[in-house]
Order: structure tokens, then sequence, then C-alpha cells
């Protein structure tokens, strides 16, 4: 074997000695997994409106974008959907990318001036993280969901720009950061506010306009929001939304939307078709609220470390990393699936299952699955 691929497998023993081995695992249209591991929180990847819509799109444009947003990747579709979300963010514009992810390295280097200034939450998201370090600004990582270290950080620095980075509902343990109080101290030191709304994008806020909104926070000049739409929208991409002039310079300058291939226009279009479905689904966040205050309650009174449910996520704290793969495994061999979090994807070196709870999910079997995941427990 070549050095370095016996460099790689060596490694490869030492992550399963940790008990941090990761395996791919394909699955089966239709298959009957219970789902609490995706994020399709609102049950609309498969809603019938959704995929028509779709359909409808891939018959007309055919399977891909063909090319660049500024080439021949953009449709009618593209422009219709981003309309949409802005009216639905109460932003000025808003711009899709094929991913979520790039849409926060673009976000971030797009912020990014000569002696920027971020600082970012400790339990930020990867894309996020990484957009801070492509950007090459100074970074200052402060405890998580603390308003005071952030005013004292951006103390520390007078007279730069700078620019705070959080998520809404954290993807991890699934809280909802303070936004109030950090807008006011961004404010209060000139500094611009950038929100990853991914996990509270239809599960929170007024007609689920998200965690910005809920804050009251929807069309400032200082804040700057992105989200996936893979989640509570079911499809796939990402958005940035905030004021014209921003959204002007990320098409002319930001290098993830300039040289990437555009979101497919089938994508966009079941993206489009969902988000209609989550604004009018009051319902489905009920629904929502509902079950994720149930799985607290019954998993706690088993005696588990369970988060607070502020959104649709929550976070169970398992023993260890091979505790953590145990216990998903055994609830995988039950039918149900969950999220297994191990180091060094949880910010604070805590192993946990994350439970991502669906609207979709038949009741029976959510309540089966809470059965599952007790019996499972280590």
């Amino acid at each position: 074997m070549a050095d370095w691929l016996a460099a790689l497998h060596r490694r490869a023993e030492l992550r399963a000695k940790a008990g941090l081995t990761r395996r791919l695992r394909p699955r089966a249209a239709g298959d009957a997994v219970i789902d609490l591991a995706g994020n399709d929180y609102l049950g609309l990847a498969t809603h019938p409106e959704v995929t028509a819509a779709a359909g409808r799109a891939l018959a007309a444009y055919g399977l891909g974008a063909t090319g660049s947003r500024l080439v021949r990747g953009s449709t009618d579709v593209h422009y219709g959907l981003e309309a949409a979300l802005a009216d639905w963010l109460g932003t000025d514009g808003s711009l899709v990318f094929s991913s979520g992810y790039l849409a926060n390295l673009g976000a971030v280097r797009a912020l990014t001036q000569p002696r920027t200034l971020l600082v970012s939450d400790a339990h930020n998201h990867a894309s996020l993280i990484d957009g801070c370090r492509i950007s090459g600004a100074e970074t200052v990582v402060t405890p998580h969901a603390d308003p005071a270290a952030v005013a004292a950080a951006l103390s520390a620095a007078p007279g730069r720009p700078a620019v705070v980075v959080t998520e809404s509902v954290f993807s991890v343990d699934g809280d909802l950061a303070p936004l109030a109080e950090l807008h006011a101290v961004a404010r209060r030191h000139g500094a611009l506010l950038l929100v990853d709304d991914a996990h509270a994008l239809g599960v929170t806020g007024p007609a689920g306009a998200g965690g910005v909104a809920a804050a009251g926070l929807a069309g400032e000049p200082d804040v700057v929001v992105t989200a996936t739409l893979s989640k509570a929208l079911g499809g796939a991409g990402g958005v940035v939304a905030g004021p014209a002039e921003f959204v002007r310079h990320l098409v002319e300058t930001g290098r993830t939307f300039i040289f990437d291939t555009a979101l497919p226009p089938a994508v966009a279009a079941g993206v489009r078709a969902a988000l209609d479905l989550a604004r009018a689904g009051d319902h489905l966040r009920a629904e929502l609220a509902e079950r994720a205050t149930e799985t607290v309650r019954r998993l706690r009174a088993a005696g588990l470390t369970v988060s607070a449910p502020d959104a649709a996520v929550v976070s169970v704290t398992a023993p260890g990393p091979e505790a953590a793969t145990a216990w998903a495994a055994g609830c995988a061999d039950r039918g149900v699936a969950v999220g297994c979090f191990r180091p060094p994807s949880t910010p604070d070196s805590r192993s946990r299952l994350r439970l991502t709870i669906s609207a979709g999910v038949p009741r029976a079997d959510f309540e089966r699955a809470l059965d599952v995941i007790v019996e499972c427990a280590p």
C-alpha cells in the first residue's frame, strides 16, 4: 500500500478505536423506517403539490440548470422563488444558491472587508465556521449564546467593521439564540448581524418566517439572513436575504454564487410550492411543537438528559461516542432512524442523539419511535 494510503488507513483505525467511524447508509424509496433523523420538519418533501410542481418544471427545463446563474442557469422559476423568499422573510431581496453551505460561505465572505472582525458563536454550524476561515478575517469565538461576551469582543475592537455571526436555532442542541439581545449589542457597536435561520425557517415565527422574524428583526438594514431550503421546505439549495444592495454585491462578487452551477429548476419549483404550504402551515407548526414537548417529557421521565424544545430539534445526551453509536444502531435495527452526533461534529465534545421531529411522521409511528429510543438507551 502506498505510504499516503497507509497513513489514511492508520487514521481510520484510530477513529474506529475512538468510536468515530462514519458510514454511508443508502435507503430505498419508500422504506418503512420511522424518520427522526432527517430535516423534513413539515413533511413537505413528498407532498403531492410539491412533487407535482417539481415534475412540471422537470418536463419543461430538463434535469439540471445547465450552467451558472450568470450564464444560462437563471430561470423564471429561480426569480419567482427569490421573490417569494424575500416576501416571506420580510427583506428587500434574496438570492438562491445551490446549497445552504455555499450560501453561508458566500454571505460571510461578502460581509468581510479589510480589518473586519467576525464574532462567531462557539456552537455555530461548520458552514459558518468555514466561512469565517475562508474569509481570512480575524475571528473571535465567543461562548455560546452570550450577548455580554459578544459585547466585550466588539468593545475590544473599537472603530473596526464587525459582523456578529450566529444561528437562530442551533443545529446540534436545537436551542434558540437571543437574537434581539445580539442585535441590540451589534447595533450599539455599529456591527452587522448575520443569522443562519436554517432550523427555524418554516418552524418558528409568524407564518413560519423563522427566528429573525420571530425576534422582530425582519427587514432590519443591519441584518442578513441565510437559510437552507432542504429542511422544512423539503428540497435543496440555500438562500441569502437582506438589503437589495447586498444581494447585488453577492451577484457581482460572490464566488460561491458566480462559479457554481445553479440549483436545478425542478428543485426550485418544488421548493416554491413547499414555501406556499409552509406559510399556510400553522397547524403543522402546532403539531411540531406538541410533539417536541411530548418527546422531552417522555424521555426525561425515562431518566434521560434532554435539551429544551425551542423548535423541532431535540438533543439527548449519550455517555460517549461508542454508546451513542450503539444506541443509534439499536434504534435502526428496530426501524427508527435517529441522528448520532459525536466529536468532532459537536461543539462541546459531548456525544448525543439528535432527534428531528417531523409532522409528516404518522402519530402512531412517532409514539412507537419514542418507545424504541427509551428501550434502546444505554
